[in-house]
């Protein structure tokens, strides 16, 4: 028995999407309450927040963690230039009107936490400001380092496989043990697990869209958007950062500007942790919490 439902959603373009979603339970569980919309990075899935989402579920939040179209049980664009930031904004926009959400925190990973930031610049035709209550932004700001980038367009759309479950999880520690140094086995492979997926034909493989990469793999990385106006429209709501201190996408520098920049935002370095934090760590469950009682 599962803790969610699967359930599913239309894109404007007639994509089948598919969202995880963990009802509110216990005493504190209240129709009134904001939702919690988790997004996930940019090869990564719905099962990126299995490790939080049961646990804020069980405090009485109602939780949806969306497959991006491409990844999970999602279906593939049939276009591979839709794989890009403003038509996941699209298609966010269709699931918080289709699950009618009247208001919502957003927690966003990487990827995930640059679509959070788009989020709140959007017009009031689109998406009431008041609708949006908090974000949590995990291990990205408006700047990206460079090192960082390349890194993940490196292992991107690469489309390895493997023959069992512990040879992925090898093969996924080769490329991102960086991130996080000397974890135990079954770290591995539970995060194997929800990075992949088994395939037809007996391998074990990425849960993605290969395609997603072409237009990363287009990016100029030494001219970014601007992303500053978008992180400063969180204001006025909770917001909270969370950094790996081995991370390289969100430096100490950027960092430390954000809080500048929006005052009233918080900001929690976890250690040993790189990019991107699992969510899991004692220290990142504490800080999450904190600025959802901040909301309730």
């Amino acid at each position: 028995m599962t803790d969610y439902e699967d359930r599913f959603w239309h894109s404007r373009d007639g994509l089948e999407l598919h969202y995880r979603d963990y009802p509110a339970q216990g005493p504190d569980a209240d129709p009134a309450r904001p939702a919690v919309l988790c997004l996930h990075g940019l090869t990564r899935n719905a099962r990126d927040y299995e490790l939080l989402a049961p646990r804020l579920a069980a405090a009485g939040w109602h939780v949806l963690c969306p497959d991006m179209r491409g990844r999970g049980d999602s279906e593939y664009a049939r276009d591979s230039a839709s794989y890009r930031p403003a038509q996941y904004i699209e298609d966010v926009l269709a699931l918080i009107e289709e699950a009618g959400l009247a208001r919502f925190v957003a927690i966003g990973t990487s990827m995930g936490g640059l679509l959070v930031m788009e989020l709140a610049t959007l017009p009031a035709e689109d998406l009431a400001p008041d609708r949006l209550v908090g974000a949590v932004i995990n291990d990205v700001g408006p700047w990206l380092e460079q090192a960082g980038m390349e890194r993940i367009r490196d292992y991107t759309g690469q489309g390895r496989t493997y023959a069992t479950w512990v040879h992925a999880a090898r093969g996924l520690e080769s490329v991102q043990g960086v991130a996080h140094p000397e974890q135990p086995l079954d770290f591995w492979i539970g995060k194997a697990k929800r990075l992949m997926t088994l395939s037809s034909n007996g391998r074990i493989a990425f849960d993605y869209d290969m395609k997603i990469a072409e237009p990363f793999l287009d990016l100029d990385l030494a001219e970014q958007k601007d992303m500053w106006p978008a992180w400063e429209a969180l204001g006025g709501r909770p917001v909270l950062v969370l950094r790996g201190d081995l991370s390289d996408v969100l430096s100490l520098k950027t960092l430390a500007q954000m809080l500048e920049r929006l005052p009233g935002a918080e900001a929690v370095t976890l250690p040993g942790v790189g990019h991107a934090p699992t969510l899991d760590e004692s220290a990142a469950i504490e800080a999450i919490e904190g600025l959802l009682a901040r909301v309730a």
